[in-house]
């Protein structure tokens, strides 16, 4: 699914959204209402991450917003208040979850997946490029039926530029996802990564599926041996 994280603290929305991409999906953030309304308005979304206390527009505001606009994204409401009354505005105002902080990720990532298969859009757990396919929970990567071996750093990357259906994907969004303190680290690092997967997914195969974007990043899209 495609995901949107709107969510002010940063730690958090960091968290979230690697977590999320870890599960599959494809995940942008915002961390105020107005931005994260903006967002959900045109990124056609399959479901918002959405926290209650906000700058601008709160989470209730944003929920009612898109509800008045005919807009159904699934919307999994976050926040620290956890009285019934609370968790009743959250719904009334348009939400098809809620969940409670603190919580654990592994229900939060549950929780989307049930959202996502009662509205028929859940992600596969295998990502599949052409004849190319990454099993993202065994990390079991498969060129043509024939398995590739990958680090787990390996298939992070690969798994999100797979994830983006041939969309191009810089640099900086592969290291905010794949690595956990990306401000540490050189950029150019994901070139390392990149050269060592065109090393093991396309050179032993004749294949030129990983291409470089210059300027912008990368792309993975099918192609022919």
């Amino acid at each position: 699914m495609k995901i949107l994280v709107i969510e002010d603290e940063q730690a958090l929305a960091d968290t979230l959204r690697r977590a999320i991409s870890s599960d599959g999906h494809w995940v942008d953030v915002a961390h105020d209402g107005h931005r994260g309304l903006e967002l959900a308005l045109t990124g056609a979304y399959d479901a918002i991450v959405l926290d209650l206390m906000l700058p601008g527009p709160s989470g209730d505001e944003v929920c009612r917003r898109l509800r008045k606009l005919d807009d159904h994204t699934l919307v999994l409401m976050l926040t620290a208040k956890d009285g019934e009354y609370d968790e009743a505005d959250g719904l009334d105002a348009g939400a098809d979850d809620y969940l409670t902080k603190p919580f654990s990720l592994i229900i939060l990532l549950a929780r989307l997946r049930a959202l996502g298969r009662r509205a028929g859009r859940e992600c596969p757990t295998t990502l599949q490029v052409g004849d190319l396919t990454l099993d993202i929970a065994a990390r079991l990567c498969k060129r043509d039926e024939r398995t590739v071996e990958l680090t787990a750093r390996e298939a992070a990357v690969l798994g999100r530029l797979m994830a983006a259906a041939g969309g191009t994907v810089s640099k900086q969004d592969i290291l905010d996802e794949v690595w956990d303190s990306p401000a540490d680290l050189d950029p150019n690092i994901v070139e390392v990564y990149v050269s060592s997967l065109r090393k093991k997914i396309d050179a032993p195969f004749g294949r030129h599926t990983l291409r470089t974007v210059r300027g912008a990043g990368y792309r993975l899209a099918p192609d022919e041996p």
